[in-house]
């Protein structure tokens, strides 16, 4: 986001992304402009949990006008899911999210099906000499990508904490050779250029 339009945002949302179904939580808070699409949203998600962004995601979340339930992400141009999925660089977050709307489901890699809980915590005033998104806390670290899903992420675990495990050795060269469940640093989240992700994306 430009300096200039930076100055014009008034607002910040900001909200905690749980991934679902594991324990302990793994779970992030960050903040975002209120300028912000839905495909903003999905980067800062994935770049704050530290996902890779090589897999289709969507969110699912009740439009606030109708009372109805939409899919936004990126379309299924090849109809090969049985809903209806929006652009997500046509939909802005502030349309959506509002105090009383204040959550929504986020699916990622429909193969391994990481689902997130979205809960919109506050709108704030945005501070000086702040640069948007931010991340402000979190906990645990995330799952390695292609894991198998949380059932997968479960066997991943009980391998590379058993040095006697028959799949320790393998299992953590995989994962790079060290991999902390328990470790998280906010300070170490890098957020992308969300509008340079979507022409990657888009025409990759």
């Amino acid at each position: 986001m430009s300096a200039k339009n930076e100055k014009k945002m008034k607002k910040v949302f900001q909200f905690k992304i749980t991934l679902k179904d594991i324990k302990p939580p793994i779970w992030r808070r960050i903040q975002v402009p209120e300028s912000y699409t839905f495909w903003d949203l999905h980067v800062a998600i994935q770049d704050a949990m530290g996902w890779t962004d090589s897999h289709l995601h969507h969110f699912e979340m009740r439009n606030p006008l109708t009372g109805m339930k939409e899919e936004i992400g990126i379309p299924d141009e090849e109809d090969m899911m049985d809903i209806k999925i929006r652009a997500g660089w046509e939909r802005n977050i502030a349309d959506y999210f509002t105090n009383d709307n204040n959550r929504a489901h986020y699916i990622y890699d429909y193969g391994d099906n990481w689902e997130h809980a979205i809960k919109l915590d506050k709108i704030l005033d945005r501070e000086e000499g702040i640069h948007y998104p931010i991340c402000i806390g979190g906990a645990r670290a995330c799952p390695p990508e292609d894991c198998g899903g949380v059932g997968g992420y479960e066997d991943f675990l009980k391998a590379i904490m058993d040095p006697n495990h028959e799949e320790y050795d393998e299992m953590l060269e995989w994962a790079g050779g060290d991999f902390d469940p328990e470790y998280f640093n906010p300070d170490d989240v890098v957020f992308d250029n969300p509008k340079k992700r979507l022409q990657y994306a888009l025409f990759q």
